[in-house]
């Protein structure tokens, strides 16, 4: 990082990106480690890791596993709107973001307008959750097109170097 300046004026150099790859692989890497590893002192790399969090270059948390948790149906929903108002559509997108079982929603450009992530107990689960999602925007909702899951080889990984 160069001296005096803030990450907020600058890009990330290597040293961050070499900071970011290691705490991907491990998020709960100690400090000593990932300084020995990109050649820093562990002071220098707190600070880089606390001006990323402030900028949001990356944020903290877990990844948790549906399946381990009782919901082995992991679907896709992928969903067009007829021509909606922005307040419409700020109700849709307010009532699956609180949904308990939407652990994804994402806005995508194509033939439609989100991708939506649901989990479920089963496929009766499933029903019952699209059906109730589906009826109460049925003036809103113009095509509902679900995939299910079936692994997951990847997901939000970046390679940097």
């Amino acid at each position: 990082m160069p001296i005096g300046k803030p990450l907020k004026l600058r890009d990330i150099d290597e040293k961050d990106k070499k900071i970011i790859m290691l705490l991907q692989e491990d998020g709960r890497m100690q400090l000593n480690k990932i300084s020995k590893k990109v050649g820093l002192s562990i002071d220098s790399v707190h600070k880089r890791i606390k001006e990323m969090l402030k900028k949001r270059i990356f944020e903290t948390g877990i990844f948790i596993e549906p399946r381990a948790l009782g919901y082995p149906l992991i679907a896709d929903i992928k969903i067009k709107l007829k021509n909606v108002s922005k307040e419409e559509r700020g109700k849709f997108i307010l009532y699956l973001q609180k949904h308990k079982r939407c652990i994804e929603l994402l806005s995508i450009l194509g033939d439609f307008d989100f991708t939506c992530v649901l989990i479920a107990k089963d496929s009766n689960d499933l029903d019952e959750i699209s059906t109730e999602i589906r009826q109460k925007f049925k003036d809103l909702i113009l095509e509902w097109k679900g995939l299910l899951i079936l692994k997951q080889y990847k997901f939000e990984r970046y390679d940097l170097l």
